[in-house]
């Protein structure tokens, strides 16, 4: 009667304090620039080294350029976060994939993309997207800066048990639907705070359908509906995705491994804390409207009027609309943007890439839109390249920038003037998310194309 989340998590409990946490062992830590300084510093300060510094990956994202990599960082706040990590993983013997490395790019997409990431393992990162590694089995969750510490020295953390949530999708996706947009459906259904406090499984039609870059996107949107992870079941589109990684066992090793990850499944009769169904007819292209993932709509749909919302809502609705620039009922098909990401930890994989290619190839970018469509890794600009990808976006008037972050938030170049529409293929549309007045529209890559191709926020399905 056990849930796939209570096997994974009960196999990694070392003990458990009674009425308190368990003291939960962590198969892998990775580590950025921007959460990691203090914990470096911590270990330090007590003499203490990493205990296991084979199972510890870090490599720098949030403040890196996407172009010009090769020379110095010209922001200096940047260049001592990304050059602190490097020292601190010399002086730890980490491993430490920096700028300019062949194995550089968001740590969310580097983990998978190496093999790094593995079913049944249990994963952590200073960063609340972690939930990603949750598409290849696994249980992964964002820690604090003192959870990191506490990693580094024991391999362990102190974890309250979440409860178990299942959200099943049943049926087929219609045309232009994205694994974005189911994600942005369900942030609406479920608010930002709907799963509080649980672990989601998907399941149904909809996610044994889905491609690994789409199971990736899904669970790394799980921490927007406030989860604490999300995660998917490993079958033969994740054993397929993770043979011949560089990290994934190999050989005799690899058929072993393959055969225990087949029996990481929920039991048949296993009870749910809290069980979900919905229909894929249901989806459709989706934008956000307001400043939390939880604010969006069918991409024709109106923005809700005042009296739909909740009383106790309405003033943090029409504060969101006043940032925006938007009015309650109004449709937003066919207004102008100004801006236009691909890229970020939840849109950054070849398959972001060949769908916002199907929508450009042949047709221009608009005059009005700048655009930056940043890759997640080195690897995933190298495909784009052996595709023939960058050359159909070259010829459409786009480039591609190097790996990193980019323009998800606002702790490198590559901000949102205040004011500016941006729609953008990245995980939040907080105030100044993307930057100081910057306004995010959460969507698609194959929305965005359609807006980087016409200008304004268009159905793409009208496109393909």
């Amino acid at each position: 009667m056990n849930t796939l989340f209570d096997k994974i998590w009960d196999r990694h409990v070392v003990q458990a304090i009674e009425d308190g946490p368990v003291q939960l062992y962590i198969d892998r830590l990775y580590c950025h620039e921007v959460t990691s300084p203090q914990a470096f510093d911590g270990l330090r300060q007590r003499g203490l080294k990493c205990f296991r510094p084979k199972q510890i990956f870090c490599m720098p994202d949030h403040n890196t350029p996407t172009h010009d990599q090769d020379k110095e960082i010209v922001d200096p706040v940047s260049r001592k976060q990304v050059q602190t990590l490097a020292d601190n993983c010399r002086d730890f013997g980490l491993t430490h994939y920096g700028m300019m490395s062949k194995d550089n790019g968001i740590i969310h997409v580097v983990g998978p993309e190496k093999g790094l990431s593995l079913p049944g393992m249990t994963i952590v990162c200073g960063d609340s997207h972690t939930s990603t590694h949750g598409a290849v089995g696994a249980v992964a969750f964002g820690i604090g800066t003192s959870e990191v510490e506490m990693v580094m020295a024991s391999q362990c953390i102190l974890q309250q048990k979440p409860k178990s949530m299942r959200i099943t999708i049943n049926g087929q996706l219609g045309k232009g639907v994205t694994p974005k947009d189911v994600a942005l459906f369900l942030m609406t259904r479920l608010s930002t705070s709907g799963a509080t406090g649980y672990f989601v499984e998907y399941a149904g039609d909809v996610i044994n359908a889905m491609s690994m870059e789409g199971r990736l996107t899904l669970c790394n949107l799980s921490i927007e509906m406030g989860a604490r992870g999300g995660f998917i079941a490993p079958d033969e589109t994740t054993f397929a995705y993770l043979k011949n990684r560089e990290f994934a066992p190999k050989g005799e090793e690899w058929d072993k491994a393959v055969k225990q990850w087949s029996l990481l499944r929920s039991d048949d009769d296993a009870v749910f804390d809290k069980e979900l169904v919905f229909d894929a007819d249901e989806i459709e292209p989706r934008i956000t409207y307001g400043t939390n993932p939880g604010m969006g709509m069918g991409i024709n749909d109106s923005i809700p009027l005042v009296e739909t919302i909740q009383p106790s809502g309405q003033a943090a609705f029409l504060k969101s609309l006043n940032y925006m620039g938007f009015n309650a009922g109004e449709t937003l098909v066919g207004h102008p943007v100004d801006y236009v990401f691909l890229g970020a930890c939840t849109n950054g994989r070849i398959e972001d890439f060949r769908a916002f290619a199907s929508i450009v190839k042949g047709r221009k970018k608009a005059d009005n839109i700048t655009a930056w469509l940043v890759p997640g890794s080195w690897r995933v600009k190298e495909e784009i390249e052996a595709e023939g990808l960058d050359r159909i976006l070259q010829e459409a008037g786009f480039e591609i920038r190097q790996p990193g972050c980019s323009a998800c938030l606002a702790m490198n170049d590559d901000k949102i003037p205040a004011g500016k529409y941006c729609v953008s293929t990245s995980n939040r549309n907080f105030e100044g998310r993307q930057g100081p007045g910057a306004r995010t529209i959460l969507a698609s890559p194959l929305v965005a194309a359609a807006a980087a191709v016409t200008g304004c926020i268009t159905d793409p399905r009208t496109l393909l």
